[in-house]
């Protein structure tokens, strides 16, 4: 007996089930709810992330959370519009507080959610969480309240209140609570009385309307090392609210040394958060453009004190244009012993001086064994030629070179230091104090060596601050280096 396939039937069946299992995940996790509603949201690796930690504290398995992201990674729409909409289907009785840092982002944030709420699709999930189908302001019997700055869940105690950070939320109770993106702009966070007013705020109104079991949600871009997360994170070290600890989640858009990042995270050092939306060209080119200090806090979520340790930040403003005429030039360099994932960098500096001024041309950076810091030697003097003072510190593989190039390169000289590094530093200072330092106007190294500097010697790396320390110091013993005419010189206005 032949048996017969009706295969639009089982297409059917299949599509159902499939349609049925997406349905099913929705409803249990944040992340296929968040496809399901919206099949165009695009998921990196981060967004999975962000989520396994949403699922979390929908659960209550985390009551408090904060989470650092760039500008426009995508964190929004999930903290901010989907996870209010998630939580308030998972429990209709949910009672969220969400503030951003103007109430009109607020209310837009409130609308999204409301947007969401009302979609078929979000019908099909939960089908238990409605809202009110007028824009009214009054409450009568079977009716529930639905604006631009509050809605309720018909037939449930859930709601959902909207304020700008600093706004009025009193009288309201929450189970979660939600701040996102309290701190405008540069200029705002720079503000100490902005800060303290915001801090006020968040202990004295927001904190106060919790229920005792409810979950905060921090998510936020790190303007300023002094914002609400570093309040936070400090008030429950010392006990405050309950001092109950925070987890945090960080993604800085550049993989690099020293800079907080999640154990899961999966690039490699130098590789982008987000490759498809935000390539490796274009964090170099926001690197120059917004400066290193801004790059580190917004792009990072690191932060850094805006003055410095040994070398402050405001010694460091000063920019070259062109190298005069009768500048003295030398090389300056700092060997590490071999080339892994975590071994110390090779740094080659070239450095021009007229009076007191000090000029750095150019630097070489990267990790390298013995034979490609040869050749990296070899192409910077074939750059400079007019700087044959090469200054090597005999250390690591030092000694190494210096035999094997000393035939070949005059003028390599190698360098004993003497003293700590930070006591090399500390006597170079007075010149970066003077305003005796000139920077090239723009190069892709530039931001990562200012923050050194000024990070040093907390900073992660410190081979570029002990390669300068070496340079100025030679060119403070006014020994006699080779003068070239500025018609020989290959340098422009702009570092090479």
């Amino acid at each position: 007996m032949t048996r017969s396939f009706d295969r639009a039937k089982i297409k059917e069946e299949l599509q159902a089930f499939m349609e049925a299992e997406a349905i099913s995940n929705a409803r249990k996790n944040i992340l296929p709810f968040v496809t399901y509603t919206m099949p165009e949201y695009r998921v990196n690796w981060h967004h999975r992330i962000i989520c396994e930690y949403l699922d979390r504290l929908v659960r209550g398995e985390i009551r408090r959370l904060m989470i650092f992201s760039p500008p426009r990674s995508g964190k929004s729409e999930l903290v901010s519009r989907r996870l209010p909409a998630y939580a308030l289907g998972v429990d209709p009785d949910e009672q969220v507080i969400a503030c951003s840092y103007a109430d009109a982002l607020a209310a837009r944030m409130n609308r999204d959610v409301q947007r969401i709420i009302d979609l078929p699709l979000y019908a099909e999930v939960f089908p238990g969480t409605k809202l009110f189908g007028q824009n009214i302001r009054t409450v009568s019997q079977n009716t529930w309240l639905r604006n631009s700055d509050f809605f309720e869940v018909v037939d449930h105690r859930g709601s959902y209140r909207s304020a700008g950070v600093g706004g009025g939320i009193t009288g309201m109770g929450a189970t979660l609570g939600v701040i996102d993106d309290p701190i405008k702009n540069h200029q705002d966070a720079s503000s100490k009385t902005i800060r303290d007013s915001q801090w006020e705020w968040a202990t004295t109104t927001f904190m106060t309307r919790l229920s005792s079991d409810a979950r905060v949600l921090l998510t936020l871009t790190r303007w300023h090392e002094d914002d609400l997360a570093s309040r936070f994170i400090k008030a429950a070290q010392s006990g405050e609210f309950g001092g109950e600890p925070w987890t945090v989640i960080s993604f800085p858009a550049l993989r690099e040394e020293g800079i907080p990042t999640h154990p899961a995270d999966p690039r490699n050092i130098g590789e982008p958060l987000w490759p498809s939306e935000y390539p490796i060209e274009f964090l170099n080119e926001q690197r120059v453009n917004l400066g290193s200090y801004l790059f580190g806090a917004i792009c990072q979520q690191s932060p850094k004190p805006a003055g410095g340790n040994i070398i402050h930040r405001d010694w460091l403003v000063k920019r070259w244009q062109s190298i005069p005429e009768g500048s003295q030039w030398i090389q300056s360099w700092d060997l590490s012993f071999d080339k892994t994932d975590t071994s110390s960098f090779v740094v080659g500096q070239v450095w021009a001086a007229l009076g007191a001024r000090r000029f750095l041309v150019h630097q070489l950076r990267r990790r390298m064994e013995f034979t490609e810091s040869i050749a990296a030697m070899r192409e910077v003097t074939a750059l400079f030629p007019q700087a044959n003072t090469i200054l090597v510190e005999k250390k690591a593989n030092g000694a190494a070179l210096i035999s094997s190039l000393k035939g070949e390169i005059s003028g390599i000289i190698p360098v004993e230091p003497s003293g700590s590094k930070e006591a090399r530093l500390r006597a170079v200072a007075p010149q970066f104090e003077a305003g005796n330092i000139e920077l090239p106007e723009r190069s892709v190294w530039l931001g990562d060596y200012i923050e050194e500097l000024v990070g040093f010697p907390n900073a992660p790396n410190d081979d570029q601050a002990d390669t300068t320390s070496q340079a100025l110091l030679r060119l403070s013993q006014r020994t006699t280096l080779l003068v070239v005419p500025q018609s020989v010189l290959r340098v422009s206005p702009v570092a090479v």
